[in-house]
């Protein structure tokens, strides 16, 4: 039987099965086993033995999940792989037939899967050259190999739909942090822009001269990534910006409740990073949007440590209640530099 399988944020491996378990009942696949152990960072979700592995992967996409960093079919599960030679077995192992765009070894993103890392790097070389070897490799291939330690010894392998899968390596967006910068808060905001836009709308929806509001933008990290763009930004927060952020370009610092606050015409993008309940926070996203005030926004929702997923969804009916009959796009995504949170992004009618 194959399987499918999820990366996530370690201590979310519940709110990660769950939605992964109803995604795949709403597109039709015939599932049983659900596993994901604390800590793990990962969940695996065992498919009908009827389900091929195109047929998973057509049905369940890695960016309609909120809670999974990765997703992708396992063809194969091995087990008391011999310490001197593991590559022998997961050559036996590949799919029969299948060509590749290119093979990424990983590991869980977990204190204990860390520790496999070495044993990841050392096989990659290896599987990559008997790969080359075979004509196996194609960068035109749609489908990408995937060989996932869970422990030294054991190992899953399988296929993932280019297009239907997180684009690196273990589902993480590596970014670096700029030493001008006056917080780490701006890799949360770097990476959610990459994830919810393609480069093209990247270029496109940030544009020099474009108005944003920050609400509650203290110390200013959010606002000092977007002004270095050339964009106008509205700081709105009753504490104090970092005294880089106002040299950093077009920037207006208000002391004001962010929660109180509305823009006097409508603004090209919100930002809201307040560290706040989040059934408040979506009920102040939700009243934005329905005003009409801003055409897209980035916001997060600070989850509670005990029924995180009941939590999101009824923050998110909160907010999608008040755009009955409207015309957007709402999505979701716990992006690596989260924590407790999860990130949103909102398009509204131009």
């Amino acid at each position: 039987m194959g399987h499918l399988i999820a990366y996530c944020r370690a201590g979310f491996e519940k709110e990660c099965a769950q939605e992964l378990a109803e995604q795949s009942r709403h597109a039709g696949l015939p599932i049983g086993e659900i596993r994901g152990q604390a800590g793990s960072a990962f969940v695996t979700l065992k498919l009908d033995a009827a389900t091929s592995w195109r047929q998973s992967l057509a049905a369940v996409h890695w960016r309609s999940l909120v809670f999974a960093r990765q997703l992708w079919h396992a063809t194969a599960r091995l087990a008391g792989l011999p310490r001197g030679d593991r590559l022998a077995p997961l050559l036996r192992a590949l799919p029969a037939g299948e060509r590749f765009c290119g093979v990424w070894v990983e590991h869980p993103d977990s204190q204990a899967g860390r520790a496999l890392s070495p044993l990841a790097r050392a096989l990659a070389g290896p599987l990559h050259q008997h790969l080359v070897d075979a004509r196996r490799l194609d960068g035109d291939s749609a489908l990408r190999l995937h060989v996932f330690f869970d422990t030294s010894a054991s190992a899953w392998l399988g296929v993932g739909l280019v297009a239907a899968s997180a684009p690196w390596p273990l589902g993480i967006l590596r970014l670096k942090m700029p030493a001008a910068a006056p917080s780490r808060s701006i890799l949360k905001l770097e990476e959610a822009l990459h994830i919810f836009l393609g480069g093209e709308e990247r270029k496109r929806l940030l544009k020099p001269g474009m108005t944003v509001v920050d609400l509650g933008a203290a110390p200013g990290g959010w606002t000092w990534w977007m002004a270095r763009r050339g964009l106008r930004v509205i700081a709105v927060d009753n504490g104090a910006l970092d005294r880089r952020v106002p040299g950093s370009g077009d920037v207006e610092h208000l002391r004001a409740d962010g929660f109180a606050f509305k823009p006097r015409r409508r603004v090209d993008w919100l930002l809201c990073d307040i560290v706040e309940q989040p059934s408040r926070i979506a009920q102040l996203m939700a009243a934005w949007f329905k005003r009409g005030d801003c055409r897209r926004a980035i916001f997060n929702l600070k989850l509670p440590m005990k029924r995180r997923q009941e939590e999101f969804q009824r923050c998110r009916t909160l907010i999608e209640a008040g755009l009955r009959g409207r015309v957007y796009s709402l999505r979701f995504k716990q992006l690596y530099h989260d924590r407790e949170e999860v990130t949103g992004f909102y398009t509204g009618e131009n």
